[in-house]
């Protein structure tokens, strides 16, 4: 196949670095725009002298700062943005400026430059709390916070310019992804970085409402493979979710990784269930996911140091971390 020359926005962020390097062993030209409001300068440092890989600190949100970089890019993965309920509670402006204006700004230096593919990184959290388990693209949007709104509205923009101006875009709805290099910091979040943390400190995992509640815990490595499939393709104006074809308890994931555990409070505004119908990509993409649950889990375990400085959650914390969660949230 023909080398490309790519950009990545947010490649210095979680899944944004495993796409890196996958591009990178495919020999592609990479550059990555990236403002270091989440992702980690140490998630690329195994890479930092290729002579494919450029590095650009720079906000997607600017269009003038960033539009230079797109003269001769074939493909874009747009991956920049802030994730969390929490914070986008509670600073809803500076969501829409990065997972908004971010992705118009992308969007617009992509159709100013005749960029062949643009490949728009979605979230599940779209659905909100799903009617229809598995959960197909054309379940009812229902958006229960405001970062999952933003990532909606940004979808809209991406599949808007890909009628208007015929760019060349696709939408990945993501579920639930993990693996290594998964956050760190921040606030309270992600079951991942806030499970192995508190493991390497020999802390119980804080379990929300009683476990039973399931994920479609999805294999970093599997999400990049959808990317590059989705960017090699001549698909356009479609929407495609990306999930591990099967769901998964928080206990057991706690088994799995083993340790004690505490309860804490069912947390309103999250589904009892997320799970994606993948017929859609797996027929017109040709994509299936490969990494069991347990084998990815397992992986995890084997890079736990990763972790060694996140921070700890106790139930005390948590509580603290998500009381605008519940003041906003619950009142209904």
């Amino acid at each position: 196949m023909q080398k490309k020359n790519v950009i990545v926005t947010g490649g210095a962020g979680f899944i944004g670095s495993h796409l890196v390097d996958k591009l990178l062993e495919e020999g592609h030209k990479v550059t990555v725009l990236d403002n270091f409001s989440t992702g980690r300068l140490q998630n690329l440092a195994h890479i930092k002298g290729n002579t494919n890989f450029i590095l650009k600190e720079a906000d997607v949100s600017d269009l003038g700062a960033i539009k230079e970089y797109f003269k001769g890019i074939d493909w874009v993965f747009h991956m920049a943005a802030l994730a969390d309920i929490v914070p986008s509670i509670t600073n809803p402006l500076e969501y829409h400026q990065s997972n908004v204006d971010g992705t118009f700004s992308a969007l617009e230096a992509s159709r100013m430059s005749g960029v062949k593919r643009f490949v728009y990184t979605a979230s599940s959290s779209c659905y909100g709390l799903p009617e229809v388990i598995p959960t197909p693209e054309d379940s009812p949007i229902k958006s229960e916070y405001p970062y999952a709104l933003t990532k909606y509205v940004g979808e809209c923009y991406a599949m808007n310019w890909a009628k208007i101006y015929k760019l060349p875009v696709i939408s990945l709805r993501l579920f639930n992804v993990y693996g290594p290099r998964s956050r760190t910091s921040g606030t309270y979040g992600a079951v991942f970085g806030v499970f192995l943390a508190q493991k390497l400190a020999g802390k119980p995992f804080t379990v929300v409402g009683n476990g039973n509640q399931t994920r479609d815990f999805t294999y970093v490595s599997d999400v990049v493979r959808a990317f590059i499939a989705a960017a090699e393709s001549d698909i356009i104006g479609e929407i495609f979710n990306v999930g591990s074809g099967n769901t998964y308890s928080v206990n057991r994931l706690v088994e799995l990784l083993g340790g004690e555990k505490v309860y804490i409070p069912k947390r309103p505004g999250e589904p009892d269930s997320t799970f994606a119908d993948i017929s859609k990509i797996k027929k017109i993409l040709g994509w299936k996911p490969e990494v069991s649950f347990e084998k990815g889990v397992k992986i995890l375990l084997e890079n736990i140091d990763y972790w060694a400085e996140a921070p700890v959650w106790t139930p005390e914390k948590i509580k603290d971390a998500t009381k605008e969660w519940f003041k906003y949230l619950g009142a209904k």
